[in-house]
């Protein structure tokens, strides 16, 4: 409520409403698109980046000249998105050759506003990637050896991307679009409400009374939270501000409540039924449906949690780790009265998509609906009206800058996307990934991990996600992966980032929160989180893992194995026993994950 408070100051309250209103606006579009039928691409697609626009360059300002230049840049970025979506149909035609001096500075313009657009909500590292693949595909002719291309004219590379459906139109904006859109709504209504409070009156019942409870509380509770809000590092920060304060005032070493935060957190991202974005983005990429990608995604993803549970435990064996207080523990009536803030509206999302049919987004709007409802009611299911105003007027500021966030970076790495499809450079780099390799599965499969390790230091899980599988993705396949189980490879690495030195934004988070030395905290983090590091080598050395929709026998036959192995070598590592013993059971471990 930080932001909104501060926003809705009495000095600032017509900008806030102004904000409200703005964000209401991004809600009812994309809601509308989902309800309203077909909408061409390159009218939805510029409309999306035109309403992201205001939040990135002003909400998100941090300096007069940032505002200033932001109100500029909004203006003339509106304006060219508006020219985009109010010539559609003759633009449709020219098949993204740019004919006129004005297409060509309206793309130019559109294209450096995606990179700045990019650069205030997250910072250099994804906006340099952009311009580097910019730059080869405008003197990648002069690039010599097997990585040159013939070369693009000027007009012919702008215009792809920029007035055709490719570049900053692309597929991956669709998806930004038309899905993405949707969940971060559901999301931000969700947490508006009292599903969070739901979420962690759940977890302290279920695990509240066990060894380590607080601890047990925090996985289950991030779990949850982080399946709808996607980010790690915004996962830590709501959770953690109640989970860490617990575990501390239970006499946890600093370290590990930091630890067990962010690698829950970190879980998130890859918890079923929505996992951020990434699970829509990958619909998209690989055409599997949404529900196969939820049936392959759940077994790993129990195993991982499974895996920080054992960990803890095994840590439980160095410290004592004490249960929640009486006193900090929900009665069964706060338990059920809370958990129907987030039980109606997931039944009913998981209703619509497994029992009716309808597609992710149609079932999420519904929910979305159910949720807004519930926003009449407080935790004790009071009806209030103004209580109603102050939450709706919430989840419409966080849902606008959230898509924004989103939406800006999706649409950086479709310039990415863009190049990488214009020049063939992708194709070329699957063959450099290949040769290294020596046209075998394991090295390419360690040489993708760590391309993945690499990329994620520098820009958001999904973005990475996106690049690395656009590269390695083929060089998987080829090798005999399924495409599925390569991109579910990808995706997971790409979160290594976020637990794994030197940049590991979550346990940053969780340090500063806990006032703990950040590379103590990384250091308990990887070893609670070993399962981020083992599980995706563990799906391609057991691949019925990920067909509990076609073999349920075979992928709970074969997670049994891996949890197994995972418990053995979560215990070697952590468990303060003889050392001899620890490398046994790491060996075992591998051994039953890898030989059986």
């Amino acid at each position: 409520m930080t932001l909104f408070s501060t926003a809705t100051s009495s000095d600032k309250a017509p900008a806030a409403r102004g904000w409200v209103a703005l964000g209401s606006l991004s809600v009812a579009f994309h809601l509308g698109l989902i309800f309203y039928g077909l909408t061409p691409a390159l009218i939805s697609r510029p409309l999306h980046m035109a309403l992201l626009l205001p939040w990135v360059l002003i909400f998100m300002a941090k300096t007069p000249w940032q505002r200033a230049s932001g109100w500029i840049l909004t203006a003339l970025g509106v304006a060219a998105c508006g020219y985009i979506a109010l010539n559609e149909a003759a633009l449709a035609n020219q098949y993204g050759f740019i004919d006129s001096h004005l297409q060509m500075a309206i793309g130019v313009f559109l294209i450096a506003l995606a990179l700045e657009a990019a650069r205030r909500a997250i910072g250099w590292p994804l906006p340099l990637v952009a311009l580097l693949a910019l730059l080869y595909g405008a003197l990648g002719q002069h690039v010599p050896g097997t990585f040159g291309h013939p070369g693009i004219p000027l007009q012919s590379m702008v215009g792809t991307l920029t007035i055709a459906e490719g570049g900053l139109w692309g597929s991956l904006t669709g998806v930004s679009v038309g899905v993405v859109a949707i969940f971060v709504i559901f999301g931000a209504v969700l947490n508006a409400g009292e599903a969070g409070q739901g979420f962690m009156n759940l977890a302290s019942a279920v695990a509240g009374r066990l060894t380590g409870g607080a601890a047990k509380v925090s996985v289950i509770s991030s779990a949850l939270m982080g399946s709808i809000s996607g980010s790690a590092s915004a996962n830590v920060a709501s959770t953690g501000a109640i989970t860490i304060p617990s575990m501390v005032r239970l006499r946890y070493p600093k370290s590990l409540a930091g630890a067990v935060e962010a690698v829950a957190s970190s879980g998130g991202q890859i918890m079923p039924p929505l996992m951020g974005a990434g699970a829509f983005v990958m619909v998209e990429l690989t055409g599997t449906p949404y529900t196969q990608i939820m049936a392959a995604a759940v077994l790993p993803a129990f195993l991982y949690f499974l895996t920080v549970w054992m960990g803890i435990n095994a840590y439980a064996t160095r410290h004592d780790l004490q249960p929640l207080d009486k006193s900090d523990q929900p009665s069964r009536k706060e338990v059920l009265i809370t958990s129907l803030f987030f039980a109606v509206p997931f039944v009913l999302l998981l209703a619509c998509i497994f029992i009716s049919g309808y597609t992710p987004q149609y079932a999420a709007s519904i929910a979305i609906f159910a949720s807004l409802a519930l926003l009449f009611f407080n935790v004790t299911l009071r009806f209030s009206l103004s209580g109603f105003i102050t939450r709706f007027m919430l989840a419409m500021v966080t849902a606008g800058r959230q898509i924004a966030m989103i939406g800006a970076i999706i649409i950086c790495a479709s310039l990415v996307i863009g190049v990488l499809s214009l020049t063939g450079l992708g194709v070329k780099i699957t063959s450099g990934i290949l040769s290294l390799s020596n046209d075998m599965l394991w090295p390419a499969l360690l040489l993708t991990a760590l391309a993945c390790l690499i990329l994620g230091m520098e820009v958001p899980t999904t973005a990475a996600y996106v690049i690395c599988v656009s590269v390695a993705g083929p060089a998987l396949t080829s090798l005999g992966l399924e495409p599925l189980l390569a991109h579910l490879f990808v995706f997971w690495y790409a979160l290594l980032s976020t637990i794994t030195p030197p940049v590991c934004g979550g346990v940053f988070i969780a340090a500063g929160m806990v006032g703990e030395n950040w590379l103590k905290v990384a250091l308990k983090a990887m070893a609670l989180g070993i399962g981020l590091y083992i599980i995706p080598l563990a799906m391609v050395a057991n691949p019925d893992m990920i067909r509990l929709a076609f073999d349920p026998a075979g992928a709970l036959f074969d997670t049994a194995k891996v949890a197994i192995g995972l418990g053995a070598i979560s215990f070697g590592i952590i468990a303060h026993k003889a050392l001899w013993l620890r490398l046994a059971l790491v060996v075992v471990g591998a051994l039953i994950i890898f030989a059986l």
